[in-house]
């Protein structure tokens, strides 16, 4: 999955915003002081004694602090001459939301929660072996994102060992889709290491549950697992992510939701959510592992 919002495919996906750039220990990040200060704000009233919890049940008490949050996309494609670390968190998208609740909750069990730790922590997450490298060190495709995340111990795809089913699909949305990305119509190299990524998703097993069949497997996700929606749409392998969120024995999704504008919790459970929208074909799951 890539991080834009393309109206004319009705994906959704993206992160960003307006920024300026700034520096902390010898490297660069852009933000602005607003959300500094809002960020340093929210890191501080984590609750600290939720430390020895289980990063289930972590996620969803940070998740649920961000409901309401305004949805905005295309945060981290701001400045296009340079990558550097974008920190944002009064305005989210799908992904941004996912990675920052997952950082907050990670931070919690390491019982560390400054800023610093923060940055660093999000570095990790966001980018391909935790290294900010250009453009295309950022995992751009969720399922890359999966995959570098389970290789680095922090998320565990279980999509195959609760019964998904082969994913089959050739990965080339951004590469033959280069206008839609600036970075890639002004830099013929980020083209070919793009193309190189893409190759090596198209070649991994990947795995996902119909969304017809979704409930039958509500037993077996948790509250706190993420769940990216594969699609139909030609060379993309997933168009939004989320957590699970179980109540009352009923399995709901917490994302940051293009429609609603605003991090929610869905009205309907899992299955009837997918129905709903004819692009998405099912789900991967990925579970967060505990430090």
């Amino acid at each position: 999955m890539n991080r834009r919002n393309f109206l004319k495919t009705g994906v959704l996906f993206g992160a960003g915003s307006f920024v300026f750039r700034s520096n902390y220990t010898g490297k660069i990040f852009i933000t602005d002081d607003y959300e500094i200060k809002k960020c340093r704000k929210k890191l501080s009233s984590l609750d600290l004694n939720l430390k020895d919890k289980n990063i289930d049940y972590i996620i969803p008490e940070i998740g649920k602090s961000f409901i309401g949050t305004e949805y905005v996309a295309g945060t981290l494609d701001v400045n296009t001459k340079k990558e550097e670390l974008v920190i944002k968190i009064t305005g989210l998208d799908c992904v941004t939301f996912v990675e920052n609740t997952l950082v907050m909750s990670r931070l919690i069990q390491k019982n560390d929660t400054s800023f610093e730790a923060y940055k660093n922590e999000l570095t990790l997450i966001r980018y391909r072996k935790g290294i900010i490298d250009g453009y295309t060190s950022r995992l751009h495709y969720f399922t890359d994102w999966i995959y570098d995340n389970q290789q680095k111990g922090i998320v565990k795809d279980v999509t195959e060992e609760i019964g998904g089913i082969p994913y089959d699909k050739t990965i080339n949305f951004m590469s033959t889709h280069k206008k839609s990305y600036k970075q890639l119509l002004e830099n013929s190299d980020y083209v070919d290491d793009i193309k190189e990524t893409e190759s090596e998703i198209t070649k991994r097993n990947k795995f996902y549950i119909p969304k017809n069949k979704v409930d039958k497997y509500y037993d077996y996700l948790k509250t706190g697992d993420i769940i990216a929606t594969t699609t139909e749409i030609d060379g993309l392998d997933v168009t939004h992510t989320g957590f699970i969120y179980k109540e009352n024995e009923e399995t709901y999704f917490m994302h940051a939701s293009i429609v609603k504008k605003e991090v929610t919790i869905s009205n309907v459970q899992l299955k009837e959510y997918l129905l709903s929208n004819k692009k998405q074909s099912g789900i991967i799951v990925s579970r967060p592992q505990n430090i």
